[in-house]
């Protein structure tokens, strides 16, 4: 959010910004909360059709920030048509999801780049920190000078510990990915699960988009199971070797609800519009054995499907995250 905050600091009251609809949770609560507070005008719009973007950008547009693939709903944006459209606007990507090994926005025309370095640039769940990058001198200055100014920069053991996580990213990043991919296939066949999300797969709607603009998929899908809602976190609390948590990135597979964990600060009526409903559930997947990890959502889905009640008590994973 530090890094976030830098790049936001290159604009002023008055100024507006085309957001990408679906987004990180605490992105979403900076913008809305707090930037709106000091007169910066922002239009959420979804970038998976890039013609969204053109139409929603104005004379007063100074901004264009983009997440793809989009947390937690693995959506798109083709980021060369979105940055033909930018007109005199700064392109900021948020490639948290993608990591750098797999995506190189600069490379597409975007102008900065974020990384929330706590995820797989950092990778061991042990660091938190944020990166920008930019090709552009200028801005590279005023978001210095910002920085500088403000005070959000990293402890020296910090930066140690993402620099000593960044040398391993190519390795790690091979073995999400190739993970998520059988995780991904396994899922779309199971009865319990009414849909996946993730861009390694021919049935997802911009599979040919995530082949031309990434170099692999990455490690983040997310699902929505079958029946009522009350059995996602049921299911999550549930499992032995996933843990129920909110991060990303790290060695370790973690599983999330969505609607009241990352993206809880989003207004429920929002939320569902956009499609975080209670029965969405978004997994990091990590490094270990795949057959293990499948063997522990197998497991949890055919107790689902053996589960005749409609709801059933937490178990003590539910019951930390509902306080």
């Amino acid at each position: 959010m530090a890094a976030t905050e830098a790049v936001l600091s290159l604009l002023s009251a008055g100024d507006h910004v085309v957001v990408t609809d679906d987004l990180y949770g605490g992105t979403y609560r900076f913008f809305s909360r707090v930037l709106t507070r000091y007169g910066i005008d922002f239009t959420y719009v979804d970038m998976s059709d890039a013609q969204n973007v053109a139409a929603a950008v104005r004379t007063q547009t100074k901004l264009i920030w983009v997440e793809t693939p989009t947390n937690p709903l693995l959506k798109l944006a083709d980021l060369r048509a979105v940055c033909a459209a930018k007109k005199e606007a700064i392109v900021a990507v948020d490639n948290t999801f993608a990591s750098p090994f797999f995506q190189q926005p600069l490379k597409f025309g975007a102008d900065v780049v974020v990384h929330s370095t706590t995820k797989y640039i950092g990778g061991h769940s042990d660091v938190v920190g944020g990166l920008a990058v930019t090709n552009d001198q200028s801005l590279f200055e005023r978001i210095k000078f910002h920085q500088n100014t403000v005070g959000g920069v990293p402890g020296p053991h910090d930066a140690w510990l993402t620099m000593r996580g960044a040398k391993t990213l190519a390795l790690r990043m091979r073995e999400h990915a190739r993970n998520a991919q059988a995780i991904a296939e396994f899922l779309v066949g199971h009865p319990a699960v009414e849909q996946v999300f993730y861009p390694g797969l021919p049935s997802h709607p911009q599979h040919e988009l995530a082949r031309r603009q990434m170099s692999g998929f990455g490690g983040m899908l997310s699902f929505t199971l079958a029946g009522p809602e009350s059995r996602a976190l049921q299911f999550a609390g549930s499992l032995r070797y996933i843990s129920l948590a909110e991060s990303l990135g790290g060695v370790e597979s973690l599983i999330s609800h969505p609607a009241r964990m990352t993206h809880g600060s989003i207004p429920q009526h929002e939320r569902e519009q956009r499609g975080i409903t209670d029965r969405l559930l978004r997994l990091s997947v990590g490094i270990e054995d795949v057959e293990d990890l499948i063997e522990d959502l197998s497991a949890g889905l055919d107790a689902l499907m053996s589960d005749t009640s409609e709801t059933a008590p937490p178990t003590r994973s539910q019951d930390r995250v509902l306080r």
